[in-house]
């Protein structure tokens, strides 16, 4: 997949993405945190998943709104995206981003 033409980051609202076929798509910081495509959040969707009724984990980095507090580039194949409540372990690849955009996807 080829790697966007530009990234945008707004720390508050969110990700937006130009690809280079011409789409733009934009991620709510929300929305990149629930699908962050780390281990960990895999293992609590899968949970969330088999049994709606699951408590989610509370980290009690933040007390304020989730935001993003940084995003650097991984090669030229993916974006390590920081939040505030301390995540910072997903690596989302091109490839991902596409599949989690929300305008196309059922991942809301």
């Amino acid at each position: 997949m080829e790697p966007p033409t530009k990234i945008d980051l707004d720390r508050v609202e969110g990700l937006t993405v130009r690809w280079a076929d011409g789409v733009i798509s934009f991620y709510p910081v929300a929305h990149l945190r629930r699908w962050s495509p780390s281990a960990e959040q895999r293992e609590l969707r899968e949970e969330i998943k088999n049994n709606p009724l699951t408590v989610l984990p509370t980290t009690g980095a933040s007390t304020g709104p989730l935001t993003a507090t940084g995003a650097e580039l991984v090669g030229n194949y993916a974006l390590r995206i920081t939040f505030s409540d301390g995540h910072h372990t997903g690596i989302y690849s091109w490839e991902y981003l596409r599949q989690i955009d929300p305008a196309n996807c059922d991942t809301q």
